[in-house]
């Protein structure tokens, strides 16, 4: 292929670059075997003359279709024209009858509808751009024409395209080949929707293809006599059993894999599957999902592809299942035994996926953990059970994953087989096959081999086709040719596959010894094929060894060749998977017979594929070949990218360039007459004179030139290599002489055209110059004269401007120094009256230090001659004291012991008065309320029987319509627990009476007396209850007949149909929140009976669709409340929106509904949490605004009626008392409820919104305790360590106790003072009712009060008067927040504090033996009383101050 001619300066050339492979440039120096090349790129390069190939000038920059038709058939002129057609869009191209494809990376729909194939179908090859569609016709047509079998083969590296060009073809011969209609599926829709079932199982994402198959396909379609396919059969080869266990990054597993993983929710539940992520088969890679690939509409597609192809839905299911199964062994982990070499599973994951495994695999678990743990070996005598340790057992669940999936894959294709079927009286096939491109990576292992192995027998096969071709050529035109040489690859295949001594034959050998590695498999390579050609063996490397392929060397590891090319199965796999109960998994492991088992020879995967590479070559040698070449265009799987050197190299590994070469040992170069005449005819114009020949005129033209060695074809002239570069060498040298001639006459007319040119454009320059200057000249003249008057007046304003500064500054110093003299004056007269002033307050200030010092002193003299005479006295009362200190001890014992039982039995007392009293009430409250049921009761008697007789005279041939019973179990389980926990209350109340018993003899009989009398008052209030409520009942069972007997007595008519839910009262438009009044409704019933009322089928569907109306609205209201919802205007949302909604829906009215017992447990749910006051302070604020409202809009049934009104009873719940608060404090609070009162509606109520009341109430009531509780929890720590003055030197707190008291408080208070402001602004910002707040802290400080109190009295050291300075200056802190707090919300809290204000006052007081015990009691501490005593005692001994 290089140029043998010499080159000139000028001729366009192709040299190598590291960059892009091959470049253009032109010549521009020539120094002997040696030229310097200007190239395109801008750079200058120096290279051998032999080493540059000669370009194209006139070669069409779109390229052509047929790379046969280039002028130069040359590596970088077939690169050029493969670039030029991939920019213009075009991917095919022809080498002859070879189609090269290019991938674009993008769709390109246009080229492949069903228009396009109507174009192709019957057009002559090369009639119409280059396609798949033009080689699968040309293949038909010698099918149907000839009678001979046709086979097109696809072949390319990963990401090429093989497998969509595959496609193409199949589609293209099913549309030539299908049938107009058939009944059910086709035999052409089997065989196209058998790829994606192949590509869900074969193909993966490697790092060359997202969509890599891994396995070789040999698609053979046979056609009948009139040329219809009849039937189809596929052939697979080496299949990649390895990636089903290894996978790399960034390159992912088999596309079923995460199909499955994607696959709807019930497929996924029933194999127990989840993210691929975690898997271990399939998170060895980083990469789970494909750039525009939707794994779940794959799966449903995958689903529809294999009922298309025949394979039902419970075989699909159970291919489903070994597929999940593979993925749930590959997360069995295994651990060591307890024995030596043992395995078990780690842990319970990996017990879990075993467990799953063998659920899917319908096998036993406990074999399925032996089979992968364990080996049997049987020898003559005995069977022996070998242990595996971790990492064997690891390999051996990969190899029986391996082997399910291949068996799985190889079951596929026969099904799909078996499913399309085989024509046995087909005449004619053609065969489309789809193998894998020629491999080298950075680690090759036995794949690879096989692969290549493909590769170069396919390229023996073509190589031969190829010089076929070219005979065929030579022969057709009827030229003189003798044999071509071309180079062969024999010597590779028999390196490989020769009988006994070749790699293949080794490699079984290696394997058939147990004790073979794979060191020892390459030691035995490098002795066999040291000195063979094609072997090599790297020099860093023990184990590997290199192969010289036709596409390049390829080294290969050999550290898995041994474990991948044996083909066996273990046999505990074996027998586990075959005795399987599911029919589908046995299928897959049939049994195999003991003889033939041992009778077999050893078999290998290389030894098997070996034997389908010979079997498939003798079918393609039985067939007329035809080629596509798909060529990848760049590694980033991106469009419109071209690279030079990874196309050139797939060229060469596809065995284009070896063709070409093929070629160039032939006659390259091919010009038909006309274009060889018109390109060349320049060389000898004399031969074109008057000749019309154009053969004899190439013939005359040649022998004219002097060339040797060409031929003359019927239609081309054939041309030696290097004979074109030398024509065109000569026409440069012709076309450069004419051009010097034609460039002399350019110039020369050139030259004269511009000296015309500049001559006139002289003349016109200077007379625009000389007018230029005049007019300069006159402007010169008329900026003098400007200038001088400018500078005239510039010059006097100048001199009028310095006069007036001059002038004002003048004014100014004399202004300036004025006023400076004055302030001078004004400043000594100042200084002078000062000194005045000081020197007076100095003499005054040490006369009155004089007259302090003198003081002082004499206080001080005094201060220590009292003390003296004190010190005396104080000796003289210490001795008498010694004599009565022991009597006077014992008699302070027993006094503290009678004061304390004497408090206790009184507080006692107060405790059972106040509970009498409480019963009192409310045994009067049920008796009134039992009075009127009573009299209500007989009432609805006398007037049920007047109507029921009236009712019965006026339906007497109405139907019986039969009485359902209206039962409330609700009420009555309610009912039941009220009880429970009445009881409940008694007996802890028995328990402590008992213990009060014990303590107090004396009240025992009391206690019994009123505790009998409690207990009959709780049964009769239980039974008054009981009775109300069944009088209740039956009352509303009475109005409901009364309201049945009307309606049938007007009606007058049979009944129809019975309705199946009571009719639901229509709910009137809302207008503010509030009902309507609407006179037509005045008369009909307010309330839904549990009566079964007549109606239509239409009424009952508006029924139920009301209802579950009805049930979506109690929903969102539940929905919406339950989130912290705010407040708005100092009103809780919450509360407004639950009460207008049960107004709404007219609930107060209803005797059965569930909404309150749905708000009510909301409510519940929602005050779990009782440690966060600021939840419970909100949901108080909403409950007691709720409760108001229904206080004041809710009235019982038939209160309105002719009961007499009785005087309201005092309130005895906190409710009532709240009310009351509402009622007279005048807070904003209770403005805003007044104001809503305003708009309240009074609302007739049930007894369920009746107990919904109660229930609020109770709700209230436990909320406001909880609050108090918290608050007490808090304190109760801190009112212990407030009882004692802190730890400081004695002389110190009895000096300054009261400065200490006043000025300073302990922290502890002031965290009592913190506790108390952060309860009060959380209850102010949640809106509660200033009466609970008043309440509550009521009761707070109330029990400060108890508990500093008693503190005092049980603890001695307590007693003095230091620590009564110090609790009296805490309560004065506790007075000072009241007052901050304000009346509205502190109310009566600092009158609780009475008894430990007295007590602390009485501690305080200086020489407490001068006040008599009536002013004690009667004045100072008129509620402590006796108790002031044991203080006084305590305080006296325990205190050296007083």
């Amino acid at each position: 292929m290089v140029a043998t001619t010499s080159l000139v300066v000028g001729s366009f050339v192709w040299v190598e670059d590291s960059d892009v492979a091959w470049i253009d440039g032109a010549v521009v120096e020539v120094n002997g075997e040696d030229i310097k090349v200007l190239c395109t790129s801008g750079k200058t390069v120096v290279v051998k003359a032999a080493n540059a190939y000669p370009k194209d000038a006139e070669a069409p920059q779109c390229g052509v279709d047929d790379m046969t038709k280039l002028a130069y058939l040359h590596e970088p002129g077939v690169l050029q024209n493969l670039r030029s057609r991939y920019d213009m869009g075009e991917i095919y191209t022809y080498t002859g009858n070879i189609l090269i494809a290019v991938n674009p990376f993008r769709k390109l729909p246009h080229l492949y509808d069903s228009h396009m194939m109507a174009q192709y179908k019957g057009a002559a090859f090369g009639e119409l751009s280059p396609h798949p569609f033009a080689v699968a016709d040309v293949a038909y047509r010698l099918m149907i024409n000839e009678g001979i079998s046709q086979s097109i083969l696809v072949s390319g590296e990963s990401g090429a395209g093989k497998t969509e060009s595959t496609k193409l073809l199949m589609r293209y011969l099913a549309y030539m080949g299908g049938r107009a209609a058939a009944e059910g599926r086709t035999v052409e829709q089997q065989v196209l929707e058998s790829n994606p079932v192949l590509e869900a199982f074969g193909n993966a994402k490697t790092v060359r293809n997202n969509n890599s198959s891994r396995f070789g396909k040999f698609v053979e379609i046979q056609f009948d006599r009139r040329g219809r396919i009849s039937g189809a059969a596929i052939r697979t080869y080496l299949l990649e059993r390895s990636r089903v266990c290894q996978v790399s990054e960034p390159e992912r597993n088999y596309h079923c894999f995460y199909m499955l993983c994607a696959a709807p929710l019930e497929d996924i539940q029933q194999y127990k599957l989840g993210n691929p992520r975690t898997f271990h088969y399939l998170n060895q890679s980083n990469c789970y999902e494909l750039d525009g690939v939707d794994d779940c509409k794959e799966y449903i597609a995958t689903r529809k592809a294999m009922d298309v192809v025949g394979i039902g839905s419970d075989e699909q299911d159970a291919i489903f299942r070994v597929v999940a199964a593979i993925l749930h062994l590959g997360n069995i982990e295994f651990a060591k035994g307890k024995e030596i070499d043992s395995s078990v599973p780690k842990d319970e994951k990996s017990c879990f996926h075993l467990r799953t495994a063998a659920e899917l695999f319908m096998c036993d678990e406990k074999l399925l953990e032996d089979s992968l743990c364990k080996r049997v070996i049987v020898t003559r005598d005995e069977t022996i059970t070998k242990w595996l340790d971790p990492e064997a057992a690891a390999l051996s669940r990969d190899a029986l994953a391996k082997i399910v999936y291949s068996r799985l894959f190889d079951w596929i294709v026969d099904k799909i087989n078996s499913s399309i079927g085989q024509d046995p009286d087909s005449k004619f096939l053609i065969g489309v096959l789809d193998i894998y491109g020629f491999e080298s990576f950075k680690t090759n292992s036995f794949e690879q081999f096989c692969i290549n192995l493909t590769n170069e027998k396919l390229q023996q096969h073509f190589n031969q086709h190829v010089f076929k071709m070219e005979q065929e050529e030579y022969t057709k035109e009827e030229i003189n040719w003798s044999y071509i040489e071309f180079v062969d690859n024999q010597d590779v295949l028999d390196l490989i596959e020769k009988k006994p001594g070749g790699i293949i034959a080794l490699l079984d050998e290696a394997c058939m010894f147990p004790r073979s590695t794979h060191e020892t498999f390459a030691q035995k390579l490098y002795q066999t094929f040291k000195n063979h050609k094609r072997f090599n063996k790297p020099k860093l490397s023990r184990s590997d060894f290199t192969i010289c392929h036709y596409a390049g060397d390829v080294t290969y590891q050999t550290e898995l060749f041994l474990d991948k090319n044996k083909d066996y199965v273990v046999a505990e796999h074996q027998a586990l998977l075959s005795a399987s109960k599911c029919s589908f998994v046995s299928g897959l492991f049939p049994p195999v017979a003991e003889e033939s088992s041992k009778s077999s020879k050893f078999s290998s995967i290389g030894s098997r594929f070996k034997q389908q590479l010979q079997a498939l070559l003798e079918t393609l040698s039985s067939t007329e070949p035809h080629y596509i070449r798909c060529v990848k265009p760049n590694n980033l799987l991106k469009p419109s990218i071209f690279e030079n050197k990874n196309v050139l190299q797939q060229l060469r590994c596809g065995g284009v360039m070896e063709a070409i070469r093929i070629s160039c040992a032939g006659y390259p170069t091919r010009k038909p007459f006309d274009e060889f005449v018109d390109r060349f005819g320049l060389l000898a114009p004399d031969v074109l004179d008057g000749s019309s020949d154009e053969v004899a005129a190439c013939k005359k033209l040649l022998e004219n030139v002097g060339l040797q060695g060409y031929q003359i074809g019927k239609t081309k002239v054939f041309l030696r290599a290097g004979q074109m570069a030398e024509l065109d060498t000569r026409r440069t040298e012709i076309l450069g002489k004419s051009a010097s001639i034609i460039q002399r006459k350019i110039r020369s007319y050139l030259a004269r055209k511009n000296f015309i040119v500049l001559l006139r454009s002289a003349l016109q320059i200077q007379s625009v110059c000389r007018g230029q200057l005049a007019r300069k000249v006159y402007e010169g003249m008329r900026r003098e004269a400007a200038s001088l008057r400018i500078q005239r007046d510039l010059r006097m304003h100048h001199a009028r401007k310095a006069y007036k500064d001059l002038c004002s500054s003048a004014v100014s110093i004399q202004t300036g120094m004025r006023g400076m003299a004055a302030r001078n004056e004004l400043r000594f007269r100042r200084q002078t009256r000062a000194a005045i002033i000081i020197q007076s307050q100095c003499r005054k200030y040490l006369a009155q230090l004089h007259f302090l010092h003198l003081k002082s002193a004499a206080i001080a003299t005094q201060c220590a001659w009292r003390g003296r005479l004190a010190r005396k006295e104080l000796r003289k009362l210490k001795m008498a004291a010694r004599e009565t200190g022991a009597l006077q001890a014992a008699k302070n014992k027993l006094e503290k012991q009678v004061e304390e039982l004497t408090w206790r039995l009184q507080l006692e007392k107060r405790m059972r008065v106040d509970m009498e009293e409480a019963k009192t009430q409310e045994n009067a409250k049920l008796q009134s309320a039992l009075l009127d049921m009573q009299l209500q009761f007989k009432e609805t008697k006398e007037l049920l029987a007047r109507e029921h007789e009236a009712a019965k005279r006026a339906a007497e041939v109405v139907p019986v319509i039969q009485e359902v019973q209206a039962v409330d179990h609700v009420m009555f389980e309610k009912l039941t627990s009220e009880n429970e926990k009445l009881k409940a209350m008694v007996s802890s109340l028995e328990k402590k009476i008992d213990e009060t018993e014990k303590k107090f003899e004396e009240t025992n009989k009391i206690s019994e007396e009123r505790l009998k009398q409690a207990l009959e008052a709780e049964s009769k209030i239980v039974q008054l209850k009981t009775v109300m409520h069944r009088l209740e009942e039956k009352l509303s069972d009475m109005e409901s007949e009364t309201q049945v007997l009307r309606q049938q007595a007007m009606l007058k008519s049979p009944v129809n149909k019975v309705s199946q839910y009571p009719p639901i009262p229509v709910i009137p438009n809302l207008e503010n929140g509030h009902h309507m009044d609407e006179p037509n409704t005045s008369n009909e019933p307010k309330s839904v009976t549990p009566v079964k009322k007549v109606g239509t089928q239409s009424d009952g569907k508006l029924r139920r669709s009301n209802l579950e109306r009805q049930h979506e609205n109690v929903e969102a209201l539940i929905n919406c409340v339950t989130k912290d919802i705010g407040f708005s205007h100092g009103k809780p949302v919450a509360a407004f929106t639950i009460y207008k909604c049960l107004l709404h829906w007219k609930s107060f009215e209803a005797e059965r509904t569930n909404v309150f017992d749905c708000l009510i447990q909301m409510i519940g749910f929602a005050i779990e949490n009782e440690e966060n006051n600021v939840h419970m302070a909100y949901w108080l604020s909403n409950t007691s605004s709720l409760l108001f409202l229904l206080q004041k809009s809710l009235k019982a049934a038939g209160s309105s009626g002719t009961t007499p009104s009785r005087k309201p009873t005092p309130p005895t719940s906190l409710f009532g008392r709240m009310t009351m608060g509402f009622r007279s404090s005048p807070s904003s609070n209770n403005l805003a409820a007044a104001a809503v009162l305003a708009v309240v509606c009074q609302v007739e109520a049930k007894y369920p919104a009746l107990l919904f009341k109660q229930q609020l109430a109770a709700y209230v009531e436990k909320i406001y305790g909880i609050i108090r509780d918290n608050l007490k929890k808090e304190l109760s720590s801190l009112l212990s360590l407030c009882i004692q003055a802190p730890r400081t030197s004695k002389g110190n707190v009895l000096r300054s106790g009261r400065s200490i008291g006043k000025d300073s408080p302990s922290t502890h208070w002031q965290s009592i003072i913190d506790n108390l402001n952060t309860l009060l602004s959380t209850l102010k910002e949640n809106f509660v009712p200033p009466v609970l707040i008043q309440k509550i802290f009521t009761q707070t400080f109330s029990y400060i009060n108890v508990q500093l109190f008693n503190s005092l009295l049980l603890r001695r050291e307590c007693c003095t008067f230091s620590n009564g300075e110090y609790v009296k200056s805490g309560l004065a802190e506790l007075e000072l927040w009241c007052c901050q707090a304000k009346e509205e919300y502190a109310g009566s809290s600092w009158d609780e504090l009475k008894h430990i204000r007295q007590a602390v006052g009485f501690l305080v007081i200086h020489q407490k033996y001068r006040i008599s015990y009536d002013e004690i009691t009667n004045d100072l501490c008129p509620f402590v009383q006796g108790k002031v005593f044991l203080l006084g005692c305590l305080g006296s001994s325990c205190s050296g101050y007083d």
